[in-house]
């Protein structure tokens, strides 16, 4: 139950990526930046210094920089430490206990770490939108765009844009700025992700969009 040793893989090229059967594009007035669950305990998952941590962490951050000077609302997703059984639900027949209730697993790296203006909700389930107010801010905030980077790519990320698509919100994946437990999983959600509910994309792009 306790997550996997990521061997290192090569992050996808432009190339490399599914065709979309959407041809949304993002607008900065309209979208909300996710940044999904980026928190040390998850990432030590990945060889440190090594693809495809180094190459999403480096996209990630970014995103952030640019996002950030355009004033689109910066949404971090975070699990809590230490939660009981109660709280982990079925994540605990899948995945254990989860983070320990220690700050430095808790963290996220400082490139990509929230800072003033950003938002932190505390994720409970695959989905951010579930028990958090991920909705409820970007209905408030007139948002019907969500941009999601971050881990894993076919377990909260790709739970989060199919929940979006539900909402009729409209998810786009940034598929070098997203990683994941081997290249196969990484590939597969971004296959599903694109022929089912979201746009999948590259940082490279997204930043010409602006």
């Amino acid at each position: 139950m306790a997550l996997p040793a990521v061997d290192p893989y090569p992050l996808p090229r432009p190339d490399e990526l599914p065709a979309n059967r959407v041809s949304w594009t993002v607008d900065p007035a309209r979208a909300v930046l996710l940044v999904h669950d980026l928190q040390q305990h998850f990432l030590s998952a990945f060889r440190p210094g090594g693809q495809p941590l180094t190459g999403m962490l480096d996209n990630t951050a970014r995103l952030l920089k640019e996002y950030r000077r355009l004033g689109v609302p910066v949404v971090h997703s975070a699990q809590r430490g230490g939660q009981s059984a109660e709280e982990r639900g079925l994540q605990l027949d899948f995945w254990g206990p989860g983070a320990p209730d220690d700050p430095a697993r808790l963290a996220a790296p400082d490139a990509v770490a929230p800072q003033p203006g950003d938002t932190v909700l505390t994720k409970w389930k695959y989905s951010a939108f579930v028990r958090t107010r991920l909705a409820d801010l970007m209905r408030d905030r007139g948002r019907d765009q969500l941009v999601v980077v971050g881990v894993y790519a076919h377990i909260g990320v790709l739970m989060t844009v199919a929940d979006a698509w539900q909402r009729d919100i409209q998810a786009f994946v940034v598929a070098d700025a997203v990683a994941d437990f081997s290249r196969a999983n990484h590939d597969m959600a971004l296959r599903w992700a694109a022929g089912r509910c979201a746009v999948v994309t590259t940082t490279d792009a997204l930043l010409g969009e602006v």
